[in-house]
């Protein structure tokens, strides 16, 4: 079977229907929030917004492109000229990946939240995923991924990480 790329079926989804997902470590600041408004003002919407959809809730879970819906959500203008709807296209993948898909989107773009993007090492962590899934599915280097997991303070982060001897417990310094 011949694989074809989501964007070539692009469906316009009534935005009522759209939920952001909860992982999203991307922040976009005012001053590009309103550059991302004139654009699509001015050019209408170029680019769809990335979806999963919840076959159970029937809705569509947003992957990319949530600065784009927030845009129509904030500015009835643009709702009222887009008639409400807006241009999806459809992927059907694990949460896991999902949020590996996110994450390349983002950092394609733009930079991240450092403790959002904590947050999902840690998640990812708690999917099973190793670090050398994180680092080649998120495009983090091994250093990068352990900061991360620094910063969540959370033992079990560390557990495949290989520590050098340069510290011994307690217990056998004593005994010397």
């Amino acid at each position: 079977m011949k694989y074809i790329s989501p964007v070539y079926n692009v469906i316009a989804v009534p935005i009522e229907k759209v939920r952001p997902n909860d992982y999203n470590p991307n922040k976009v600041p005012p001053p590009e929030r309103k550059l991302l408004y004139e654009s699509i003002k001015e050019d209408g919407y170029t680019m769809p917004v990335v979806c999963y959809y919840s076959k159970l809730q029937d809705i569509y879970i947003i992957v990319d492109g949530f600065h784009r819906y927030q845009v129509m959500m904030d500015h009835p203008d643009i709702y009222e000229r887009e008639q409400g709807l807006l241009p999806v296209s459809v992927i059907e993948k694990s949460l896991d990946k999902r949020i590996a898909s996110t994450v390349r989107h983002n950092r394609a773009r733009g930079s991240h939240d450092v403790d959002l993007m904590s947050n999902i090492v840690k998640e990812l962590h708690e999917f099973g995923r190793s670090d050398a899934w994180i680092s080649k599915h998120l495009g983090m280097d091994r250093d990068e991924i352990l900061r991360l997991k620094q910063i969540t303070g959370l033992a079990s982060l560390f557990r495949d990480v290989d520590f050098g001897e340069a510290w011994r417990p307690v217990e056998e310094m004593t005994k010397e």
